[in-house]
């Protein structure tokens, strides 16, 4: 088999088989096919596409290419849950502990944040003390007592992934619908999952723009999660403005702990009930979507998702006495309001400038080598829809330097009012299955 002649064959339009998909991921990834040939491969899938079967067989491959984590010793169904990233999207410290609360094991690895996205571990290394690696031992056990743990993925987890998503990266390949699902699945995957809830996101903080192309990769994600044996469901979320009011690493594990106590914003409640809601319903607990939803909100309102989270915490090293003294976080020197200079209604927020705004700050990452500073972030006082007078605030900078004007201009910039009150936005666009 020659690479040269499979580079040929996608460039025609041909269909791969799994044989010659299986070859290109393990000889790349051993350092026998060299950058140029893969990156004419990769723009000939960008411009040719790949069958849902092809998909498949680049997801396994990929997935295959290093550690197949085995989570066979942890009892019951394994539901993992992703999401394709955006602003002050803390989605995931919320469901796991709800999702323990209904005895559904959360065996998760996550990531760190890179440019204006945040990431999980980075908001749960914010808690001091707070563990995210352990062994693959004191993992299983974590999950088998307490029902969940979050630990980060092993270094060897889909490396053939990692190596082609660098290419991609400097090639103009990013955007391939066939080559983000499956990036995305392969490391689902790779950990272990036996079910997947894909929490697809659109507009101006998301990698999808539009409806259509989420849709589209939605339901790609579900077919290969379909044909490799992983029931899988994708929603199709709202990004045109960050979600929740709280962005940066320890503002979001506070505005988490407002929403397992039942107080936090509704529009962030809302999204981590459905999601919660769907892994309950894969993880064979319950059997349809609105039992699950109460199930849900029972669970958040009589106080099991809290106490589950403490005890996650402390399982994993952390002062669990955040939960209750969110002042035991780290807190930034200061605290500025941005003024409003107008009056009217907020018609806009660009949440991919206020998540920038927050990685200027230092509470994310340009480059992958960069520290963060868990204290700083920003609190958003209005969101879409909301009406705003001159002088009144509309976010406050928390920040260990008094000089933010760089910031501070950013988020005006992110900010559009008009004289008239838009339409309420949509939440939930929609569920593919």
């Amino acid at each position: 088999m020659r690479m040269v002649d499979l580079i040929h064959k996608k460039r025609v339009g041909e269909a791969l088989s799994e044989q010659e998909i299986t070859y290109i991921i393990k000889d790349y990834t051993a350092g026998i096919i060299p950058d140029y040939q893969m990156s004419a491969f990769l723009m000939a899938t960008f411009l040719n596409g790949m069958t849902d079967e092809e998909t498949s067989f680049l997801t396994l491959a990929m997935a295959g290419s290093g550690e197949m984590i085995d989570l066979s010793a942890i009892a019951g169904v394994k539901v993992d849950k992703h999401s394709t990233g955006g602003v002050g999207d803390k989605v995931s410290l919320i469901v796991g502990p709800v999702v323990a609360s209904l005895g559904i094991p959360v065996a998760k690895m996550s990531g760190r944040g890179l440019g204006h996205t945040g990431g999980t571990l980075d908001k749960l290394e914010s808690i001091p003390g707070f563990q995210i690696e352990l062994s693959k031992e004191a993992f299983i056990e974590a999950v088998n007592t307490n029902k969940i743990a979050i630990v980060g993925q092993s270094g060897n987890l889909a490396p053939a992934d990692k190596k082609i998503y660098a290419l991609r990266d400097v090639t103009a390949t990013v955007d391939s619908i066939p080559l983000i699902a499956s990036s995305i699945m392969s490391k689902k995957i790779a950990s272990g999952a036996e079910a997947i809830v894909l929490d697809v996101k659109i507009g101006s903080g998301a990698f999808m723009k539009t409806v259509e192309d989420a849709r589209v990769l939605a339901r790609t994600m579900v077919d290969i999660g379909t044909r490799l044996n992983r029931k899988t469901i994708a929603m199709i979320t709202d990004m045109d403005q960050p979600l929740g009011r709280e962005i940066g690493n320890a503002n979001e594990i506070r505005e988490s702990i407002d929403v397992l106590r039942g107080t936090g914003d509704k529009e962030l409640t809302e999204v981590a009930i459905s999601v919660a809601a769907y892994m309950a319903v894969l993880g064979k607990v319950l059997t349809s979507f609105d039992e699950a939803q109460e199930a849900v909100r029972d669970i958040i309102f009589k106080g099991k998702a809290l106490d589950t989270f403490k005890r996650f915490i402390a399982n994993q090293g952390g002062d669990s006495r955040v939960v209750d003294q969110p002042e035991l976080l780290p807190t930034a020197a200061y605290h500025l309001e941005v003024k409003s200079q107008q009056a009217g209604f907020i018609n806009e927020i660009q949440a991919e400038n206020i998540g920038i705004a927050a990685m200027v700050l230092g509470a994310g990452r340009a480059k992958k080598e960069d520290s963060i500073d868990y204290a700083v972030g920003l609190t958003l006082n209005k969101k879409i829809g909301d009406p705003i007078q001159i002088g009144e605030s509309i976010c406050t900078i928390h920040a260990n330097r008094q000089d933010v004007a760089e910031v501070e201009a950013m988020i005006r910039d992110a900010y559009k009012i008009t004289s008239t009150q838009p339409a309420p936005k949509q939440l939930i666009y929609d569920v593919i299955e």
